[in-house]
């Protein structure tokens, strides 16, 4: 089931691909009870939803101890794929739903992933900084910068900016005009080949200083 995983990741550790096999059962198990995943979208699970949420790794290779937080959650992407491709970087994921988190919580203990925390809140309630802040359109990018002012460590030490990495789909022209602030669209049809991914992209927007081994 996780071909295409492999597809594009062939280097994955032998725990890694036992961790990305288990999500299968893991998520039938949990979306029979807890609705976090589209009933019509749970066998489409690999490609609409972990792979989607592994794009990030695409265009960026987590450093050892670098701090994420997964705004949004739900149930638990991009942060769970993301954290089983980088065990030595931390992922704090939230939701102001408490069913949705108790989900992540238990798909992360299973997997015995302690790079993992899990918390029920509002991302404007914390008080914590990152390197970066990660989520799956939740809502619109002037928004989501709103809600995340303030929480992303200025000091920058992997291959891009500390900032915001934002997967979205359509034509983003109009938010990413209302931003106010410099902003980096990149197509995940560059990387993943199916049709899923058409139109679909990273918004990446920096709000940490620039690192000394910039890709831009």
């Amino acid at each position: 089931m996780t071909d295409i995983i492999e597809k594009y990741f062939p280097n994955l550790q032998h725990t890694q691909k036992q961790h990305f096999d288990a999500l299968w059962d893991l998520y039938h198990f949990w979306n029979n009870q807890v609705n976090v995943i589209s009933r019509k979208d749970i066998d489409n699970l690999y490609l609409n939803h972990v792979l989607h949420s592994l794009s990030i790794a695409k265009l960026l290779q987590f450093k050892n101890q670098t701090s994420i937080l997964d705004v949004g959650t739900g149930g638990g992407f991009p942060g769970i794929p993301l954290a089983i491709m980088f065990p030595n970087a931390e992922f704090h994921l939230v939701d102001s739903i408490g069913k949705k988190i108790k989900v992540t919580q238990s798909i992360a203990e299973e997997l015995h992933l302690s790079n993992v925390k899990c918390t029920q809140e509002r991302v404007e309630n914390l008080t914590c900084q990152y390197d970066f802040i990660v989520s799956r359109a939740v809502t619109i990018l002037p928004d989501f910068l709103k809600w995340t002012q303030n929480k992303v460590l200025k000091f920058s030490f992997n291959s891009i900016a500390n900032g915001i990495l934002y997967l979205k789909g359509g034509d983003l022209s109009e938010e990413r005009q209302q931003l106010g602030k410099k902003s980096f669209q990149y197509g995940i049809s560059e990387w993943f080949e199916e049709d899923f991914f058409k139109e679909k992209y990273i918004i990446h927007i920096p709000l940490g200083n620039k690192p000394i081994e910039s890709m831009y």
